[in-house]
């Protein structure tokens, strides 16, 4: 990039695997269930299909475009787009935090899932009592920080092979055996005893759910899990619409990669939910339901089938986690090799051993500094990055990136729907400039208060 030449992504399959490598992660096959499972099952997960249609699609056409027009990262796109950028310039720099701010407790919880294969197939694993053996590790800083070295180790290592043979490369291969896994856990969770009724909880719509939780908190899940799952406002999908062609439109794109993203959420459920229905465990377990919950449901898998069973379960998050990784460090790579003008090697070299050491404190935030407690009693470091990341940076950074695409003031309607119909395949048209411009930002707005009022003010 210093010598005027940009990388490329090499095909259309590598974008569309590339991009939803990175909305595909920890959200869809670890939040994704337990908050279906707290949810009541089908209606929310109807719900959730409706809110990534109304609010992912747009924004990630959106997105998208920013990146492909300007053939830059956010880090440097808006003035190339337009001659007055105004409080773009802040914007942008508040962006690239954000991408920051997601790494520095995302490389340790994906550090978590890089261990968890490992300690069922040594036999470190405690079946009898997983909340024990997790409270343990977490309370291990040593385990912590070599796990979340070993998680930058791979993101930056693969970043360092190039665009082409790295980032792309790399993840065709991850997401194809996240693909094989998740079917083929799928089809076993789908043959045991009993997953019937884990199937009907999970796919056939019922009012149940609401005589013991209002609809608003249903509505809201929903909302957000379909919002926060694409990790939209920080410029982590705009860099690869920067590395794609113009052949086919953005609206299509998206809405393929938002499909992937989609379906690996839904098959990660009927992975669970008959598995815990079959084994009598209530899935309605919160964030313990992965780490806790769903290791009793391996136990009494017979003739010791759930350390294979466990073991690839966790190797699925492993490789749900390092995508978005590899995807993020990317953004990260792509912002410096812009900003300072150096080469891609000279970027890693900056940027590696300082998010090692920005991610410190979170890795730490389970032992040797569990007495911080930055949004309360109880709450950790990780809490506090993911609420700056989730109800912050999430919502107003993608409010900035939707005005900024229609506001006459900046890029304008016209230049975002030129570039995002641009190429072969599904349209946007002149009908959505409203929605867009004024209901989109709204709802963005809500959510944003909304998430505020729920986590400091209603008990």
């Amino acid at each position: 990039m210093n010598d005027g030449k940009r990388e490329s992504l090499a095909t259309s399959l590598g974008f569309l695997l590339v991009s939803a490598g990175c909305a595909v992660g920890l959200g869809n096959v670890w939040r994704f269930p337990y908050i279906v499972g707290e949810g009541g099952g089908a209606l929310f997960v109807l719900l959730y299909i409706a809110f990534l249609a109304l609010f992912g699609l747009p924004m990630m056409v959106a997105e998208f475009a920013i990146g492909r027009a300007s053939q830059r990262s956010l880090a440097t796109a808006y003035p190339l787009l337009t001659p007055r950028p105004g409080p773009y310039r802040a914007i942008s720099k508040a962006q690239i935090a954000g991408n920051w701010l997601l790494m520095m407790y995302y490389t340790t919880v994906a550090g978590w899932m890089l261990a968890y294969p490992v300690a069922l197939l040594c036999g470190w694993f405690d079946f009898g009592d997983p909340g024990g053996f997790f409270a343990t590790f977490t309370g291990n800083p040593t385990a912590q920080l070599f796990w979340m070295a070993v998680v930058c180790l791979i993101g930056f290592g693969v970043c360092a092979l190039g665009l082409e043979k790295g980032v792309e490369g790399v993840s065709k291969k991850m997401m194809a055996a996240l693909f094989v896994l998740l079917v083929g856990l799928a089809v076993y969770a789908l043959t045991l005893d009993g997953a019937g009724k884990g199937v009907a909880f999970y796919l056939m719509p019922s009012l149940e759910p609401l005589k013991t939780r209002p609809l608003f908190d249903i509505v809201f899940d929903a909302l957000g899990q379909s919002f926060f799952t694409l990790s939209l406002g920080i410029g982590s999908m705009a860099i690869f619409g920067s590395y794609t062609s113009r052949r086919y439109t953005l609206p299509g794109e998206s809405a393929k990669i938002i499909g992937i993203d989609t379906t690996v959420a839904l098959l990660s459920g009927l992975v669970i939910f008959p598995a815990c229905f079959a084994y009598d465990v209530r899935p309605d377990q919160g964030p313990n339901l992965i780490f806790i919950t769903l290791p009793k449901v391996f136990a009494q898998m017979p003739h010791g089938l759930g350390v294979w069973v466990g073991a690839a379960f966790f190797v699925l998050l492993a490789l749900a986690a390092l995508t978005t990784v590899i995807a993020v460090f990317e953004n990260i790579i792509a912002m410096t090799m812009e900003t300072r003008r150096c080469t891609r090697h000279k970027a890693i070299k900056r940027n590696a051993p300082l998010l090692f050491l920005l991610s410190v404190p979170c890795a730490l935030g389970f032992n040797l500094l569990s007495g911080v407690n930055p949004l309360g009693e109880g709450s950790t470091i990780m809490d506090l990055e993911d609420f700056l990341v989730s109800n912050i940076a999430l919502p107003l950074g993608s409010m900035a990136v939707l005005i900024f695409c229609v506001s006459r003031r900046y890029w304008g309607w016209d230049n975002f729907l030129k570039e995002a119909n641009t190429g072969r395949g599904l349209r946007f048209g002149n009908a959505l400039r409203f929605y867009m411009a004024y209901v989109l930002p709204t709802l963005l707005a809500v959510v944003f208060v909304l998430g505020l009022y729920v986590k400091f003010f209603r008990s």
